[in-house]
């Protein structure tokens, strides 16, 4: 089912047990795979891929060959007790990266709703959705409400996708959520919406709370953090501006996983260093934004989005 709006309005359009595919002024700005085609050793999930910029700059990569669970952004949890819903190996302190029958699957269960453009009255859409964390055994270890919707600011030449989760329980234990610093890797505190930029983003800009940086910044605490890289064939740069906009936990700004040298990826990472236990009928709920610029806006540019962006997750319904 397409949705006619104007043609400079964001426009999604629902590739039934596929994806949605969200377009403006004729260009693809995501694609929500929602009905992944994954083998299970990469721990199948939904995924935002490609992502572009409002001009069409593709700011994302898609099962690249180093890690081939890496998609686009997705929400990823390696260490989530016994199980894997990252995808690949798990990490164990006492013996390194192992690949075991382990790599659980984030499964799609609906749709409670789909705002387009002209339902919301603007230059935005959000989405609702439900969904099951499958184990490798078969059993349903958590249920998940999410939502994201997308505005555009024309004004700014940007647009923001927010993101917002919170997942129950179901599993009749207690399931300690960690990471691999958690079991004993150092700067390894990876799980929460990932990203993974472009090969040609590698040795790109870092900017946060006004410094500028690489692999040094990982680690480092604080409200938002950008990501500036450069694109092969077509030339010029993007900017990507992420947001931990979880509100309300008392806690200290979230610890980002990001890397520049080796490949570019940003992950804010509330589990970086810190086991988090989930007792039975417990939830746990975070919210982000991610704001696409064309563009490297440089550290005070980034600032600017990252202020602008602010509370646009925090108000998003879960279904």
């Amino acid at each position: 089912m397409t949705v006619t709006e104007p043609a400079n309005r964001l426009q999604i359009t629902d590739e039934h047990d596929r994806s949605l595919r969200l377009t403006a002024g004729g260009v693809e700005l995501f694609r929500y795979v929602y009905g992944p085609w994954d083998a299970r050793l990469e721990s199948p999930r939904p995924y935002f891929h490609p992502l572009r910029t409002l001009s069409g700059r593709t700011v994302s990569l898609y099962r690249p060959w180093d890690h081939v669970w890496h998609k686009g952004i997705a929400w990823s949890l390696p260490n989530v007790g016994a199980q894997n819903f990252w995808g690949g190996p798990t990490y164990y302190r006492d013996r390194g990266y192992a690949q075991e029958d382990n790599n659980g699957s984030t499964v799609h269960t609906g749709f409670t709703s789909i705002e387009t453009a002209v339902e919301t009255g603007q230059d935005r859409v959000a989405v609702g959705e439900t969904l099951d964390w499958v184990a490798s055994t078969g059993d349903t270890w958590f249920t998940e409400r999410r939502a994201f919707a997308a505005t555009v600011d024309e004004a700014q030449g940007t647009w923001t996708l927010a993101y917002a989760t919170a997942f129950t329980n179901v599993s009749g234990a207690t399931v300690p959520i960690g990471s691999p610093t958690t079991e004993g890797r150092p700067n390894a505190g990876y799980g929460g919406l990932f990203w993974r930029g472009p090969r040609s983003f590698s040795g790109g800009r870092v900017y946060m709370d006004g410094r500028t940086g690489g692999d040094e910044m990982m680690g480092e605490r604080g409200g938002w953090l950008a990501y500036a890289g450069d694109h092969d064939e077509t030339g010029g740069s993007s900017t990507l501006v992420f947001t931990d906009d979880t509100p309300g936990t008392g806690e200290e700004p979230v610890r980002w996983f990001v890397r520049t040298g080796v490949f570019a990826c940003v992950c804010p990472a509330p589990f970086f260093d810190t086991v988090r236990p989930v007792e039975p009928g417990q939830s746990l709920s975070f919210r982000y934004t991610v704001t696409f610029a064309d563009g490297d806006t440089g550290p005070g540019g980034a600032e600017r989005l990252a202020k602008a962006a602010a509370g646009a997750a925090a108000t998003l319904p879960l279904p």
